[in-house]
């Protein structure tokens, strides 16, 4: 997606973000431009994708840590349906790199960015570009903790491991098995026990811990 959808020249926005405070600013904010029109808000990441396949919006503006689902998973799910820009108080290098790979087109932190850039930001991922603000431009400089350190964090073999990075890329259980040349059943035996050693019990709450130093 890289042009507007709405043909009429004002740009439609979701706002996802599980502060209501900070979802109040960002409307107040984008309210100030005539080209711009926040047609929904939400407090998760699954509502986000909800919205995004109701909606349709020329831009999602997506935090990263949210209730349900995360801002990661969520825009490796919604990347293809609308302009993604990350809009979080994260700039942790994996998490960055993370969106960045999920999809994402654009990165701002909080703090970072004064109500003109943040207009501009929209406006450029509505024409499929993207912005990122200095905090997130340095964690894409920053070297980041490799596979085989994450592995070892969380005692994971090598298959483990395997199986853990394509979660985070967004792979099903049937692409995973695909990829991987075994069944669907040892892809579920993996990712239980591989949910055991995060001690989680969500793939976006594991793919959020394998993501985050």
């Amino acid at each position: 997606m890289t042009q507007l959808v709405s043909g009429t020249g004002v740009i439609s926005v979701v706002v996802a973000d599980d502060n209501a405070v900070v979802r109040l600013g960002i409307r107040s904010l984008l309210g100030t431009a005539a080209d711009i029109n926040v047609v929904a808000e939400v407090a998760d990441g699954v509502a986000a994708a909800t919205a995004v396949r109701n909606r349709r919006p020329d831009v999602l503006l997506l935090d990263v840590r949210m209730p349900r689902q995360d801002g990661v998973t969520t825009a490796t799910e919604v990347a293809e349906l609308t302009n993604v820009v990350m809009l979080t108080y994260s700039d942790a290098p994996e998490v960055v790199g993370g969106a960045i790979q999920a999809g994402a087109k654009g990165y701002l932190v909080h703090g970072h960015f004064s109500a003109d850039e943040l207009i501009g930001a929209v406006r450029m991922a509505a024409s499929g570009h993207g912005t990122f603000s200095g905090p997130a431009l340095v964690a894409l400089r920053t070297p980041v903790t490799t596979t085989s350190q994450r592995a070892a964090q969380f005692g994971l073999s090598e298959r483990e491991t395997e199986v853990m990075d394509l979660i985070a890329e967004g792979a099903s259980n049937a692409e995973i098995a695909l990829k991987l040349f075994i069944s669907e059943k040892t892809v579920k035996n993996h990712i239980n026990r591989i949910f055991a050693k995060l001690d989680v019990t969500s793939r976006s709450r594991a793919v959020s811990l394998w993501l985050t130093p």
